[in-house]
């Protein structure tokens, strides 16, 4: 086989590959062998820019892609998974283990005109990536630079205190969106993934100073809240007091009603009854209260019809029901001879 292909080739070569026909022949293997260098692969992680004359005319996505070869095109096929890192107020060591604070970068004035040291991480990717090649010509200095320019409006927008405290989520945030709209304005082709705030304190040299005045705040609001619960256990005393009293009050109003009430239907009883018998009525309110006057009074009986002599002989029975007990105290009773017998002494006597 491999003689009849020499044979073939023998026959459209006849003067071999040293005649015109044979020149034609290397010429379209070179060429076809030079388009067939075109060809260019694409990873899963990569984004290619497809170039002409050094003019960006394509981004192609993975995989296998075609592109005119050099010298009349080029590709390049950058990484756009990789998170890059901008470090702004400090750099860190090469091996990791230490810092060093850039305070020319870190030091910020907030909108109530106080000096805040800040230092901060932006985290950023390629999004397009022909963008970014032909966009920007240090990508990593601008996003540095607009990172920076970002925070500083920011802060300057914000309170100091509220940088430092519950206010810190929506600066990362804000910060965020402002250096992506920068960098959209750009048409940079960068993304930004993350910001994170690594410090947020006074500059130290009033670092102490700053201290002193938040455990002052501390006392103050330790204070108040002491002085508010004494406020609240005092009031809630008095309004327990002041029910006290109002039940008090009212449990008096009902008494005093239910007594007036009372003595008002006893007076009517009592006038009904005057009412039907006026003369009888009299009588018995005039001794009932004869009664409760002289109830413990000694009382001497006095007649005024003629020959009577006047004062009357008054046996009070109270005092010999009196003394006669004092005498069954002191006195045994007899025994039961004695006791037959004195009916009859005294039967006699009599």
């Amino acid at each position: 086989m491999l003689r009849r292909g020499q044979d073939r080739l023998k026959g459209w070569l006849p003067g071999g590959l040293g005649g015109r026909r044979g020149l034609i022949f290397i010429a379209l293997a070179a060429l076809a062998l030079w388009l067939a260098s075109g060809f260019y692969r694409v990873d899963a992680n990569e984004q290619g820019v497809a170039m002409i004359f050094g003019k960006w005319v394509a981004t192609t996505g993975p995989g296998l892609n075609y592109n005119l070869p050099a010298p009349i095109g080029s590709v390049e096929t950058p990484m756009v998974d990789f998170e890059n890192r901008v470090e702004i107020g400090f750099r860190s060591a090469a091996d990791g283990t230490s810092t060093r604070d850039i305070s020319a970068e870190s030091l910020m004035l907030t909108g109530d005109e106080n000096i805040i040291d800040i230092q901060f991480v932006v985290l950023w990717k390629i999004g397009d990536a022909g963008k970014y090649l032909f966009s920007v010509r240090d990508p990593d200095e601008t996003v540095k630079a607009v990172s920076e320019a970002a925070m500083r409006e920011i802060i300057g927008q914000s309170d100091f205190e509220s940088t430092r405290t519950k206010g810190r989520a929506e600066v990362e945030s804000r910060t965020q969106e402002l250096i992506q709209h920068v960098l959209d304005g750009y048409n940079a082709g960068i993304v930004i993934t993350s910001l994170q705030l690594l410090k947020v304190d006074p500059p130290d040299a009033v670092i102490e100073a700053f201290r002193d005045v938040q455990a002052a705040r501390a006392d103050k609001e330790r204070s108040v809240n002491e002085a508010q619960a004494y406020y609240n256990e005092i009031t809630q005393r008095a309004e327990g007091q002041a029910q006290q009293v109002i039940k008090a009050g009212e449990a008096y109003k009902a008494e005093k009603i239910a007594i007036a009430t009372g003595d008002a239907q006893r007076f009517l009883s009592v006038y009904s009854e005057f009412a039907k018998n006026k003369e009888l009525t009299e009588r018995r309110i005039y001794l009932e209260t004869m009664e409760s006057v002289m109830h413990n009074m000694n009382k001497v009986l006095v007649d005024g019809a003629p020959g009577t002599g006047g004062a009357l002989p008054y046996l009070s029975l109270n005092e010999l029901l009196k003394l006669q007990s004092r005498s069954a105290a002191t006195n045994p009773p007899p025994s039961d001879s004695n006791a037959t017998a004195a009916p009859a002494t005294t039967g006699a006597s009599q």
